[in-house]
């Protein structure tokens, strides 16, 4: 009954959303999929799961003692940077990637602004009726949160999360993650042109609704 119950079974019964895939749970959770079809196999014999017209959650109650264990597992050993990309698909709430993670997210992790790994912060939306919420749910695994990116050396630890309360937003999935539409991405890395020129140039090559005057090419090795 119990030796189903490690970390990787608890992360798949926390992102799967009834029909799901195992391809589109392991993109939430940035795991292998072969990993993943292991794991989602070893919980269809235990009883967990079926497959009925996708994936399919058994109980949902167990869902509460997997988020408890990872919590209680990151006051052991705090998230690492990856992880803390996959905690929201835990929250059981809506949220897209925004801000600098949305360009991160749009350009398959190709271009990845500056960041310190010692001071990281997220850029997340999320429905301002759950702020509070957002805020209870990573606390519960030691991550700050604000509306605003705060001082490194005012924090206990290297990743925080920034989250932008909206009355309303659009997502889109790109690689199981949600993020703010495209075009908003754009529209945001061409604010901050002088940043984004790179990532403007590589987006407009890889989405053909991408119209930017960015010419920035990488000079050879």
């Amino acid at each position: 009954m119990y030796e189903v119950c490690g970390e990787k079974e608890f992360k798949v019964l926390l992102a799967l959303d009834a029909g799901d895939s195992i391809s589109g749970v392991a993109r939430k959770i940035d795991e292998n999929r072969e990993t993943i079809r292991r794991v989602v196999n070893r919980l269809e014999e235990a009883g967990y799961v079926t497959y009925d017209d996708g994936l399919q959650l058994v109980d949902r109650t167990i869902t509460d003692v997997g988020l408890e264990f990872l919590a209680a597992a990151a006051a052991t050993v705090p998230p690492s940077i990856p992880e803390a990309y996959v905690l929201p698909q835990f929250a059981d709430m809506d949220y897209a990637f925004t801000a600098i993670d949305a360009v991160y997210v749009w350009t398959r992790g190709g271009y990845q602004v500056a960041r310190d790994p010692d001071d990281y912060p997220l850029f997340i939306a999320v429905d301002e009726s759950d702020l509070d919420a957002w805020a209870a749910f990573f606390d519960r695994f030691g991550i700050p949160t604000a509306e605003e990116r705060q001082p490194a050396d005012g924090l206990d630890g290297a990743i925080q999360v920034v989250l932008e309360p909206r009355s309303q937003f659009e997502t889109e999935m790109v690689d199981g993650r949600p993020v703010i539409p495209l075009q908003k991405t754009v529209a945001f890395a061409n604010e901050y042109y002088a940043t984004f020129e790179s990532a403007l140039d590589m987006l407009g090559r890889m989405y053909d609704d991408v119209d930017t005057d960015a010419t920035y090419r990488m000079e050879p090795a």
